[in-house]
């Protein structure tokens, strides 16, 4: 799925993705559809807390994210050491290059972007999460402050995975669908 740029202005983040989301999901065709595991495969120890304690942690991670994206997209500096925080590998990345391109194209992010997360899956230290980003607060604007154009912000679909690694959750994949996808 190849994102346009055309109505130009997005979300801050999502118009600057174009063919990098492929590249970030493991170029193909997109994620496969996450489905939700039989609640029984779900447990991960006798301790039932432990379970939301995962879910609770891993949605921590994932909304810790979109805040480091948010200010990063301020000046589009995809060199703020915070980004890696809450995101490693592929989501690293592609947050980087999105931050890279809005830099070259002399356009910075005002707002925040409003995340709505829900867990699909959580097994073994990873917890798929599928969420639709309320972006319509979180648009492009020149450096001069002067809007990228008249097109409003939108929602977006988002699927992403969080991983548990040395004790820390990270996003470690993120999808982002075209704007107005949900």
């Amino acid at each position: 799925m190849v994102l346009t740029r055309s109505p130009r202005r997005r979300v801050a983040f999502v118009a600057v993705l174009g063919a990098t989301t492929l590249v970030a999901a493991g170029c193909s065709d997109g994620p496969s559809e996450p489905k939700p595991l039989p609640e029984q495969s779900v447990r991960e120890s006798v301790n039932p807390g432990a379970h939301s304690s995962v879910r609770r942690e891993a949605l921590s991670a994932y909304r810790a994210m979109w805040g480091d994206l948010a200010q990063a997209s301020k000046t589009s500096d995809p060199s703020l050491k915070r980004l890696d925080d809450h995101a490693e590998g592929g989501a690293l990345q592609l947050m980087k290059y999105g931050l890279r391109s809005s830099q070259k194209d002399k356009l910075v992010g005002k707002g925040t972007p409003r995340p709505h997360p829900e867990v699909v899956s959580a097994k073994s230290g990873k917890v798929v999460i599928r969420d639709c980003v309320d972006g319509t607060d979180w648009l492009l604007y020149k450096r001069n402050g002067e809007p990228e154009d008249d097109n409003p912000g939108s929602h977006f679909k988002t699927d992403a995975t969080v991983k548990r690694s040395n004790g820390t959750w990270k996003v470690s994949d993120l999808y982002m669908h075209e704007a107005g996808s949900c």
